[in-house]
């Protein structure tokens, strides 16, 4: 593998006006400097993207290839790993909003992201559909609509992932299944008497099948970071991978990101699972018929390569009664998730009124 200059992650870019950082506007290609409002371009890559072979970093031969050092703090109550921009104010876990010690701050290696999504709405508007979201829940605390109300609540935050191409290649036995029916006549009473009748059953006629498979498997996506909890929902983890850009520590500006947990052999080991799951797809639908058995696969998987993305996402951490609740917002669509908490009084008290009402009801309809 031959090495590239890489751009560095921490790279910061100050306003050339007021020499304030600058940071990453959401939804164009610009950077931005908040105090006297300067813009400056984001350069377009003409590299493209660059997909990374898989077996030399697997056998740790590429390990300093597209790879360096990143300033990270690790949050000690849920194991999140952060790096945090010098012009990002509040160090606090985005996750569950716990103090970060700066002092803490220590270097690890990473391999350099290849491409990332940048956000295409910005915190306000993230906060907005979490504050509109939270006025619509029954049974929400009073605490957490206050809490909905200040827009700090609610982080952007970039999240690790990797992806993965290959060739697929396999092999396969099985059996093809293609529906007919028959008249099959049966019993039953009819106004006291047994009589005949017929009816269709559906049976399903097999036939051996062989033969092989082939094609290209791209961007498999596997999640490359984990915490004891603030796990991000399905609903949310849908982005378009299409607007995926070439990696620019740009983009990171005015954000945390989140460094991978998940080592790349184990996303790797998810990532041939998948694979399978996609091969079974394959195999089924070059049977084809009506319904299918495979009996046996051989896979095999040729031009591996990955990228470690960074896709964007708000979070906004609140707890109640001592337990945490996680609520997300998709950086890209502004799809919104996350579990919330009931208000046990409110609960209670709306339960009395309907006993009540019934007590009334039914003591006017006794009277009549």
């Amino acid at each position: 593998m031959q090495d590239k200059p890489v751009q560095k992650s921490e790279l910061k870019k100050s306003c050339v006006n007021c020499g304030a950082e600058l940071v990453y506007a959401p939804g164009t290609t610009q950077l931005e400097c908040d105090y006297c409002g300067h813009s400056q371009e984001i350069p377009a890559s003409e590299s493209g993207f660059e997909e990374l072979e898989l077996k030399p970093y697997l056998e740790a031969l590429g390990s300093q290839s597209h790879s360096e050092a990143i300033s990270m703090l690790t949050c000690k109550n849920c194991g999140a790993n952060q790096h945090v921009e010098e012009n990002y104010k509040s160090l606090h876990c985005v996750y569950c909003s716990s103090p970060l010690i700066v002092e803490d701050i220590h270097k690890e290696e990473w391999i350099l992201p290849g491409a990332v999504l940048p956000f295409q709405i910005n915190q306000g508007r993230a906060h907005l559909i979490f504050k509109q979201w939270v006025k619509k829940l029954w049974w929400a605390p009073n605490k957490l609509k206050k809490a909905s109300l200040d827009p700090q609540n609610t982080k952007g935050l970039y999240v690790p992932y990797w992806t993965f191409d290959a060739q697929l290649f396999a092999t396969y036995t099985g059996q093809r299944g293609d529906y007919y029916y028959v008249t099959v006549p049966y019993t039953t009473t009819v106004n006291g008497k047994t009589v005949t009748r017929t009816r269709q059953e559906r049976r399903t006629r097999w036939t051996p099948a062989s033969g092989s498979i082939s094609g290209f498997i791209d961007d498999t996506l596997i999640k490359a970071s984990k915490q004891r909890s603030g796990i991000i929902p399905t609903k949310v983890e849908r982005w378009n991978l299409k607007e995926l850009q070439p990696f620019d520590s740009s983009y990171l500006a005015g954000f945390v990101t989140e460094k991978y947990t998940i080592p790349l052999k184990e996303g790797h080991l998810e990532s041939n699972k998948e694979a399978e799951r996609i091969a079974d797809r394959w195999v089924r639908r070059d049977i084809g018929g009506d319904t299918q058995r495979v009996h046996s696969v051989n896979m095999k998987l040729t031009e591996e390569t990955f990228k470690h993305i960074l896709l964007p996402v708000f979070v906004s951490a609140y707890v109640f009664k001592g337990k945490r609740y996680n609520f997300f917002v998709n950086g890209q669509t502004g799809a919104l998730a996350g579990k919330r908490p009931y208000s046990f009084w409110k609960i209670f008290f709306f339960v009395l009124f309907i006993i009540a009402i019934i007590s009334i009801l039914v003591f006017v309809l006794k009277d009549q």
